[in-house]
């Protein structure tokens, strides 16, 4: 595990990863303010704050759903980065991957559309139960959990698609290395906590899985 994480940091910073995440953010960010901007950000003021009347104090009330706004403003970013990610990254996980492990055979393609399926239906999935579960933020420690947790949901799945498709074809041997999914997905995930270094949560899972995968087969 750590020598996997510490490959990984190596390759995040390297020119060609860096220059990845600025198109993804670029294109995530413009995504993200047309969601917001044009198409729900009136439906989700509404809801919140008609999920947070039950609080008798209009102040907390109020604090409440500024807070509220801005996290789900922050999480529909999060999820775009996650998902024009999954769409762009199968050229930089090949390039990494010859670079790391030359006798590694590149067997197959993630279909474009199932990664994308995947990829939203994991980003409805984090944001409907955030939507209904998001004040278990504000509690010390367990909010920090959770937190992880839900941005972990987002990583998982289409992580391991988007590899083991391009490296794996037994299906077996695909769950049997990546019984840590969830683990590895909450360190990636750990990004998120830092809103300018958010950008590389989506690649580093990426990365992160990549040399899980691959590291295991070579061993």
């Amino acid at each position: 595990m750590t020598q996997t994480i510490g490959k990984s940091f190596k390759d995040i910073i390297s020119g060609t990863v860096l220059l990845f995440v600025m198109k993804v953010t670029f294109i995530a960010a413009i995504i993200t303010y047309v969601i917001i901007a044009w198409l729900i950000g009136d439906s989700i003021n509404s809801f919140i704050v008609s999920y947070l009347s039950w609080i008798p104090w209009e102040w907390l009330q109020s604090t409440g759903a500024k807070v509220a706004s801005m996290a789900i403003s922050y999480m529909v970013f999060i999820i775009m980065i996650s998902i024009v990610t999954s769409f762009m990254i199968e050229p930089l996980l090949i390039q990494l991957a010859k670079q790391h492990y030359l006798e590694v055979a590149v067997v197959g393609t993630p279909n474009i559309t199932t990664s994308i399926l995947i990829s939203l239906k994991s980003a409805m999935m984090m944001f409907f139960i955030f939507i209904f579960t998001f004040p278990v933020m504000f509690i010390p420690l367990v909010g920090a959990v959770y937190m992880l947790w839900l941005w972990s949901i987002l990583l998982k799945n289409p992580t391991i698609y988007d590899v083991s498709s391009l490296f794996i074809s037994d299906k077996k041997d695909i769950k049997e290395r990546t019984k840590k999914s969830t683990v590895l997905a909450m360190i990636a995930a750990a990004f998120n906590y830092i809103p300018v270094l958010s950008i590389f949560a989506a690649v580093f899972a990426q990365i992160l899985f990549l040399h899980h995968i691959l590291g295991e087969q070579k061993g």
